[in-house]
């Protein structure tokens, strides 16, 4: 028996696919994207009693959801995968630290991104100015990351962690890549690195193809 994700095409399932694509990991996907409505959410809530994606079933039956949780939860299944720092290493901190950032103060703005009107009722304009401070509020967490990471070949030094994949998929949503290329070039390099990682091309153009700006103004580095 294999994995069983709930998630979607161009969503935070993405990276939990990525790993288990990696690690040649026997998985299917039950899609359900969430931000179109009701009868999307009521997919996943079996699985997930919040209704949101991604939710992970194991080959044993069990239940995980959170992206950051199921990302370093399967670092941990397939230790030999390296995708993560172990413990004790120098890096772990830093790994953990940032991969719980990204949940905490990227992530979770896309809650309020996909409905606005859940704080702001049906005004127009309000929902607008949402979705402008949410985009603000992204570009600047992008933007602390970046002053904080040292980058080698990935963000963690020479070696692909669950971070790289993690930040690759988060980035190519709004304000898209083109502004994170902006607020965060150095983080910027390494992500047009996971881009490019051969191993992915198929799974990329198969479950978050580049679009418009999504990759914004500027040609990938080989990986």
């Amino acid at each position: 028996m294999g994995f069983t994700v709930y998630g979607a095409a161009g969503s935070g399932s993405v990276p939990v696919e990525a790993v288990l694509t990696l690690v040649g990991a026997p998985h299917r996907v039950v899609e359900a994207a969430t931000w179109e409505g009701e009868a999307e959410r009521d997919k996943v809530a079996g699985a997930n009693p919040m209704r949101q994606i991604p939710a992970l079933i194991t080959p044993e039956g069990e239940t995980i959801t959170e992206s950051a949780a199921i990302l370093l939860w399967l670092t941990e299944r397939f230790p030999e995968a390296g995708l993560a720092p172990p413990p004790g290493d120098p890096r772990r901190g830093q790994f953990l630290r940032w991969m719980s950032f990204i949940p905490a103060s990227i992530y979770s703005m896309y809650w309020v991104r996909d409905e606005p009107g859940r704080l702001v009722g049906d005004d127009a304009t309000a929902q607008a100015t949402v979705l402008e401070r949410t985009a603000d509020r992204i570009a600047h967490c992008w933007s602390v990351m970046e002053a904080q990471v040292t980058p080698g070949r990935f963000l963690m030094g020479e070696d692909l962690t669950v971070l790289d994949l993690y930040v690759a998929v988060v980035s190519r949503w709004r304000p898209l890549r083109s502004r994170f290329h902006a607020v965060a070039p150095r983080m910027g390099e390494v992500v047009r690195r996971v881009d490019a990682l051969p191993d992915l091309q198929a799974f990329w153009a198969e479950r978050f193809p580049f679009e418009g700006d999504y990759a914004g103004p500027f040609v990938m580095s080989p990986p």
